[in-house]
């Protein structure tokens, strides 16, 4: 058998584990404040700068375009540059086949057209 003096009663078990009280103010207010800006900093240089440093790449890419330009469309058509319009491209797929596709959608370009050289 046990012996009951080893035994401890449910309020001297509950004052020994209690959390002590914090001071006025609570002390940790300014560390989760600290923690989660550390957090908002963390996603913002590893999803959301690389992001619009692509976007801005693209952008530029898209403003260089002329015609003589051989580029891929996002549905993976190859073509070279005929014309080039306000909000589209025209795109010359074949021999006497051209379709007109919108800026958004050229991916990249493989090949610009050369710059005719000064005499």
């Amino acid at each position: 058998m046990m012996k009951m003096s080893s035994m401890m009663s449910a309020p001297e078990f509950l004052a020994q584990t209690a959390a002590p009280a914090a001071g006025p103010g609570g002390g940790a207010g300014w560390q989760i404040l600290v923690f989660y800006a550390l957090i908002a900093g963390g996603f913002y240089f590893l999803f959301i700068a690389p992001q619009r440093k692509k976007q801005k790449a693209l952008e530029k890419m898209l403003s260089e375009l002329k015609s003589g330009d051989e580029v891929i469309t996002t549905g993976g058509i190859f073509g070279v540059i005929a014309n080039v319009k306000d909000d589209r491209f025209v795109v010359r797929i074949a021999d006497n086949t051209k379709i007109e596709v919108g800026k958004g959608f050229i991916q990249s370009v493989t090949k610009k057209q050369d710059a005719p050289e000064k005499k």
